[in-house]
């Protein structure tokens, strides 16, 4: 995530893979790539650090020579600048493994990228994970829950095959993280199996893997300043920028389900007609509004997705405009495509609820990610056994 205003659409996928999780194999072909904008054209002279992490993504105890072959830190050389843009930046981009730099172990990295060789002027952090697989997962969603049946929630069952891979104890050696949608807020840790043999481990029943089903994605494509994406009521050029306003959205809940195409809360950078999406494609300042007659006293509300690496703060929550009868909020954004939805955070809590804008139905297809890590006795790391996707 970005720790300054300055530092804008920070990506961490498989290089080449557009809107991927940030997770390769140990020794595959694969490598990540972490890259990102400074909106300007001064040179920065940015430099990175590589760290292991637990499965919590605390740091291991582990030195950085048992889990990095090479050098842990290095200075990022791949930058080039904005062309023919409104907005001044310069992209920058760096990748693991690279010739100075390769990952020995599984488990969680953490990539601090500072200014001027300097720790203390860290500019962001970003994650990636590498996996060494040793087990299988069988996973499957139902809206029948232990909650309700066929109404607002979705329960996640799985099943881990470890019949050629040993676990001496699961209730302390393994350690399960699941979350949805890449969403941090309500992301579950550290469950134990309902069933377990020597072979197979069941998480089944189990009333922390409920979720809210919420509801498929909002989405808007300002590629183009010429010909209005979808979602898109009208582009303006305000001197000396680009302003894109949306429709005004609806307040979906209450309503009936409509199932939609969406891609869980990703963007991909586009710019029509380009094939340098990186440096060509322009900054605009896109303008959300949500009509309504009263505002919800109890919490706030935010944007929801990879646009605002789903964080609830000043950046992603919506003000109320009393003289629109409208929640509205402008986020600045690269050209491209996104998802979006509005979240709801009660006073106090730090998890979101879709249901007071959205909706919630069992029937929208959400994307789950389960990491199994495991950390057998006498270990000092957590290995990152497994990663399993499904909707």
């Amino acid at each position: 995530m970005p720790l300054t205003e300055h530092i804008k659409t920070l990506q961490v996928g498989i290089d080449g893979v557009k809107m991927s999780l940030p997770v390769i194999g140990l020794n595959d072909s694969q490598v990540i790539a972490i890259q990102f904008d400074e909106m300007s054209h001064d040179k920065k002279n940015y430099y990175y650090s590589i760290q292991h992490c637990n499965a919590d993504w605390t740091l291991s105890s582990i030195s950085d020579m048992e889990a990095i072959d090479g050098s842990t830190t290095g200075m990022i050389t791949d930058e080039a600048t904005s062309f023919n843009a409104t907005f001044l930046y310069t992209h920058y981009r760096l990748t693991f493994p690279n010739s100075d730099t390769r990952m020995k172990l599984s488990g969680n990295y953490r990539v601090k990228i500072y200014e001027d060789n300097d720790p203390e002027k860290m500019i962001a952090i970003a994650c990636f994970s590498v996996v060494d697989p040793h087990v299988a997962i069988t996973a499957s969603v139902r809206g029948n829950t232990d909650a309700e049946i066929n109404r607002r929630y979705q329960q996640v069952e799985f099943t881990i095959d470890n019949s050629k891979y040993a676990i001496r104890d699961v209730f302390s050696d393994l350690k399960i993280l699941i979350r949805q949608n890449n969403r941090i807020d309500n992301q579950v840790f550290g469950i134990q199996p309902t069933y377990t043999t020597p072979g197979q481990q069941s998480y089944v029943n189990n009333r922390a893997l409920i979720f809210e089903g919420g509801n498929e994605y909002r989405s808007f494509d300002c590629s183009s300043i010429y010909t209005f994406g979808a979602g898109v009521d009208n582009v303006r050029y305000v001197a000396p920028y680009y302003h894109a306003t949306l429709f005004g959205d609806v307040v979906r809940a209450n309503r009936a389900y409509e199932k939609t195409r969406d891609v869980n809360g990703r963007f991909v950078v586009n710019l029509q007609n380009d094939d340098n999406d990186n440096v060509n494609a322009d900054y605009m300042f896109v303008h959300f509004s949500l009509p309504t007659d009263h505002p919800l006293f109890e919490g706030s509300i935010y944007l929801c997705g990879d646009l605002t690496y789903n964080i609830f703060d000043k950046n992603s929550r919506m003000e109320y405009n009393a003289a629109h009868n409208a929640y509205e909020q402008a986020v600045l954004l690269k050209q491209g495509g996104y998802n979006y939805l509005y979240a709801f955070v009660r006073k106090g809590d730090t998890a979101a609820s879709l249901q007071p804008v959205e909706g919630s139905y069992w029937q929208t297809q959400n994307q789950y990610d389960i990491y199994v890590y495991h950390r057998a006795w006498g270990e000092r790391y957590d290995r990152l056994i497994c990663v399993k996707s499904f909707e």
